[in-house]
């Protein structure tokens, strides 16, 4: 028996703003939420149109041990700490958008200040130069971890080469903060509605992996970022771990159909990246 790959600690953020768009000739309010298309050299989602994120490190234990950086982690345990931590470091090397706040201040970081930081360190933390925690410290700013609202939690299927334990997390993106992917882990970025996101992916505009396209899909039932956040505050979350099953057309993937993603299995390797649920699921397929 093939021996199981570990499972890495993991966390991303759909960062959201309001927008509108004309649907059908049809004006309309609509979330939108920012996405990134992965360099296609790295070797994990390579190409895909995916949400900031990385892995928990050994910088963001660090700063979990230094409540002087953070506010808003009353209640929660180091391990959940960590999470939003990594989240937040992750989103601002990928997109330099900063869900921080000044010392003593309840108010953002202003998109002016945010923007003088990325510029001044995103590249050398990237490049691990910087810490994380130093840039913290010398600006004195803590991490905005109320900010943040658990939304979903995947976990890599036994079988990949790699395996991720992935929180997904909401929060409204800082005032005037439009975020611009690095040039270094992405090629490109867009504040994207969900619903746009979704038809790109079944049209072969973008490439979505599969737990990206069930969120985006969950999402854009919302229409306005106050209704999404309010949504995930009263969600229970359940763990998924898609079981997969090869078929004759790709793949197929069993999902708890209590994790709130309209069905319970779902074909995936289709033309144009098609994901679809199985006849026995499609009366549940979003409208």
């Amino acid at each position: 028996m093939a021996e199981i790959a570990a499972v890495r600690p993991a966390s991303t953020i759909l960062l959201l703003r309001d927008g509108a768009a004309v649907v059908d000739g049809k004006s309309r309010d609509e979330i939108e939420v920012f996405m990134m298309v992965r360099h296609h050299q790295i070797e994990f989602n390579s190409g895909a149109l995916v949400f900031p994120g990385g892995s928990v490190d050994a910088g963001d234990k660090e700063i979990v041990a230094r409540s002087d950086l953070y506010s808003g982690g009353e209640g929660l345990s180091e391990s959940d700490r960590g999470f939003r931590i990594a989240a937040i470091r992750e989103t601002f090397e990928e997109s330099g958008i900063l869900l921080a706040r000044p010392k003593g201040s309840s108010a953002p970081i202003d998109a002016r200040r945010a923007g003088e930081l990325a510029d001044a360190h995103r590249v050398a933390l990237n490049e691990h130069k910087v810490s994380f925690l130093s840039i913290l410290a010398d600006n004195g700013l803590q991490l905005a971890l109320d900010t943040l609202v658990p939304y979903a939690h995947w976990i890599t299927p036994e079988g990949m080469p790699k395996r991720f334990d992935t929180w997904f997390f909401l929060a409204a993106a800082p005032p005037d903060q439009l975020g611009a992917h690095d040039g270094r882990e992405s090629t490109d970025s867009i504040w994207v509605s969900p619903r746009e996101a979704v038809e790109g992916g079944k049209s072969g505009r973008f490439i979505l992996p599969f737990p990206t396209t069930r969120n985006l899909i969950r999402l854009a039932k919302q229409p306005n970022v106050t209704a999404a956040l309010d949504d995930a505050r009263g969600m229970s979350i359940v763990t998924v771990m898609p079981v997969m099953t090869k078929t004759a057309t790709g793949r197929q993937l069993r999902i708890p159909r209590e994790a709130g993603y309209d069905g319970e299995v779902f074909e995936v390797g289709l033309p144009a990246s098609t994901v679809r649920p199985t006849a026995k699921d499609r009366d549940l397929r979003p409208r």
